[in-house]
């Protein structure tokens, strides 16, 4: 597991920019037991979560359309919450940073680690806010 030190840092990257931070099972299934939309950021100390996610999802909310609910949970750190959100990531395999969006409770859109490394922030917010333009 990561030294909280580490990951505070990161974590607030997101929840200064809305996002609620989830650390158990049960707070990740009541997020997505929500009607509307819940974006779902997997965290990670990773360069690639540094450099292009992080970024790439706060920016992709600067659209007109964007997701109801924004939630994260951090891989290596918040191994229960992670764990839980993974399943509802089936068939996709386990990925960080990663990010999801449902629309009622249901997996609409998927960005895995290797869509997100080696891409710009902008791709990825590009490739969410088309999601958004879908889905919300």
């Amino acid at each position: 597991m990561y030294p909280e030190e580490l990951v505070l840092p990161m974590k607030a990257e997101l929840t200064n920019n809305g996002f609620e931070d989830l650390t158990t099972a049960e707070q990740v299934n009541e997020a997505l037991k929500k009607q509307g939309t819940t974006l779902v950021m997997v965290n990670s100390v990773c360069g690639c979560a540094a450099g292009a996610a992080r970024p790439g999802v706060v920016h992709s909310l600067t659209g007109s359309k964007k997701p109801d609910q924004l939630v994260t949970v951090f891989a290596g750190f918040d191994t229960e919450a992670v764990a839980e959100a993974r399943k509802h990531f089936a068939p996709f395999p386990p990925s960080s940073p990663s990010v999801a969006l449902f629309k009622d409770g249901e997996l609409v859109h998927m960005l895995e680690r290797h869509h997100i490394e080696g891409n710009p922030a902008g791709a990825i917010a590009a490739n969410l806010q088309a999601a958004y333009e879908e889905y919300c």
